[in-house]
């Protein structure tokens, strides 16, 4: 749960909440903008966030429904509302949308560094039963109506796995060149891009919330091996997965201390 998304189509305020998370213990948090709706939800597809900042005055789309579609796509995602509005029928419209904060604008940097302790802490202790989670079923079924969705469903439940484009394309029975096209065209990236950044976002799991060597943690996260999983995590994180997992035992320590 790493990953934050800004959809928010006041550009200082977007500024504002990144340097509020760069100069705060949450600096290793990666952070996306968008300034619309439809941005929003090309990176909500990429990216998985864990959590989305959500301003609910967008050009191009309700920010409720918005978030709604966000729930959609992943039901564990946490969502921050931003407004200029107090009004009492959108708090209650965001809390029965299942949205987690409700914060008037501007957004002071303790509610949002509040938000997060409060967010982030339970989810990684949840966390902690990851690998006993993991998919180990081969089961799958095909919508041929929504193959790239049927697609993206295979990689999260068999990631673990090695895994080829023409595989996930003989699955949904694609030829691969279409397959290929259609995964860039609605998701953004391409097919190998989606697999590594997903891969990367459940190793980052296993390196919060185990002691497992680096070693293990790339051949279970599908790496062909550690040091191609180092070199990659360096080239999308800006840090070594040795140094991400520190980040995360200063905090836990942090918390924990705070607690008694």
């Amino acid at each position: 749960m790493s990953g934050l998304l800004i959809i928010d189509d006041e550009v200082e305020t977007r500024q504002e909440i990144r340097l509020m998370i760069e100069e705060s213990s949450y600096n290793y948090f990666s952070v996306c903008e968008a300034g619309s709706a439809e941005r929003g939800l090309m990176l909500l597809k990429q990216n998985q966030p864990g959590i989305v900042i959500l301003d609910l005055s967008l050009p191009d789309m309700d920010g409720i429904q918005l978030g709604k579609k966000a729930l959609e796509l992943n039901p564990q995602v946490s969502i921050i509302v931003l407004t200029h509005l107090k009004m009492f029928d959108l708090v209650q419209a965001c809390m029965n949308a299942g949205f987690s904060r409700y914060y008037l604008k501007p957004l002071s940097k303790v509610d949002l560094l509040s938000a997060l302790d409060k967010l982030l802490i339970p989810d990684l202790v949840k966390e902690t039963s990851y690998l006993r989670k993991v998919s180990s079923s081969n089961d799958f079924e095909v919508d041929l109506g929504n193959p790239i969705e049927s697609a993206t469903g295979y990689i999260h439940s068999h990631f673990h796995e090695p895994i080829t484009l023409n595989e996930v394309a003989d699955r949904v029975y694609l030829s691969a060149s279409h397959f290929s096209r259609l995964f860039k065209a609605e998701m953004g990236v391409t097919f190998i891009e989606y697999l590594t950044r997903y891969r990367l976002e459940q190793s980052k799991k296993l390196l919060k919330m185990t002691s497992l060597p680096i070693e293990v943690i790339a051949n279970n996260t599908g790496f062909a091996n550690a040091s191609y999983f180092a070199t990659t995590f360096k080239r999308l994180e800006g840090k070594t997965p040795k140094e991400y997992r520190s980040l995360f035992s200063n905090l836990l320590h942090t918390s924990a201390s705070g607690e008694k």
